[in-house]
């Protein structure tokens, strides 16, 4: 059994302040303007434009976090400062702090949320901003390219010739799957204005050749193939699950027989409150979604069954479930 949490963890978990002292030092790119020396609370707030009494509280906060160092009145960031949330910084995670800076206001209307039993956005962050939308994306790229050749490997896709990235944004699954499985070609359907993007990553891995662009709303639009694997990959926690239901079946005939559907999602499991993370994340998706949800496994396996598959399992616990279309008779 899990020991019980102290009043001091309570009290802990109920101070969001640092949690914000970051996001406001990341929009304000105190990190960037701290870069390759040290500087005075006065030089920094010059740098970015701000109070250099209100920044040096704000400085002071972000030593005691661990992000910056001090020494004497000479501020400068950490090494994990310097590698991450330094804007040119090959590995600059900020653009994702941004967008949980951006969804701030929403999670103030959490308790509205629960109360009426419906989001207060009716649009996400990523239609009304979508450049931060293409650079949240590119991070998940990046961060993408760790986990997605191993995904690949254990899904055995050793015969499969043609894959459908459903949703792929930045095409991380499809290029990490190419390369993979060097007989298989790639389809990555997305809306037009993500593809942009997705067409620079395809081209930065040397693979046009292999991968396809399609442009449309996959719960409307003819998905083409028919393909031998289609990959759904953190795209239906967005949608309801009527319109899941839908899509997943939609799926089934745009796949050749005996070819699967594999859907990748952060699930929840019987007693919808494990993984802990996925827990948290489905009041996330409740405060800053109009329609979506975080699904328990079954609930995935039950569209598949529905939709006609069969050898419909979990592959990997809370992670991975996949459905095969029955070989012709």
């Amino acid at each position: 059994m899990p020991r019980e949490l102290s009043l001091a963890e309570v009290f802990q978990l109920g101070y969001y302040w640092e949690t914000k002292i970051l996001l406001t030092a990341v929009k304000l790119d105190v990190f960037s303007a701290l870069d390759g020396r040290g500087r005075s609370a006065a030089e920094a707030a010059g740098k970015i434009g701000a109070d250099a009494r209100a920044l040096e509280l704000l400085l002071n906060a972000l030593v005691a976090i661990r992000l910056l160092s001090k020494t004497d009145e000479t501020y400068a960031n950490t090494p994990v400062a310097a590698t991450n949330l330094v804007k040119h910084s090959s590995q600059y995670v900020g653009h994702l702090l941004l967008l949980h800076d951006a969804e701030w206001n929403n999670w103030g209307k959490l308790e509205e949320a629960v109360k009426s039993g419906h989001s207060p956005v009716t649009r996400h962050v990523f239609e009304t901003d979508p450049a931060l939308g293409a650079n949240v994306l590119s991070v998940l790229h990046r961060i993408g390219q760790q986990s997605g050749p191993d995904l690949a490997k254990r899904l055995s896709l050793g015969r499969a010739r043609s894959m459908l990235d459903l949703g792929g944004g930045a095409g991380t699954n499809a290029i990490a799957f190419c390369q993979v499985y060097p007989q298989l070609s790639a389809t990555v359907f997305d809306l037009p204005t993500t593809l942009p993007l997705t067409e620079r990553t395809v081209k930065e891995a040397g693979l046009e050749s292999r991968i396809a662009l399609k442009a449309g709303d996959f719960n409307r639009d003819a998905l083409g193939g028919p393909y031998d694997v289609v990959l759904m990959s953190d795209i239906l926690h967005y949608q309801d699950l009527a319109t899941n239901a839908a899509l997943v079946k939609k799926v089934h005939e745009h796949l050749n027989p005996g070819g699967r559907l594999v859907i990748k999602d952060r699930f929840l499991d019987d007693s919808g409150t494990s993984p802990a993370w996925t827990a948290a994340f489905a009041v996330h998706i409740l405060v800053n979604t109009e329609r979506g949800a975080c699904y328990r496994t079954e609930e995935a396996m039950q569209w598949m069954q529905d939709g006609g598959y069969h050898s419909v399992q979990e592959l990997e616990r809370t992670a991975v479930v996949q459905g095969v279309r029955p070989n012709a008779a």
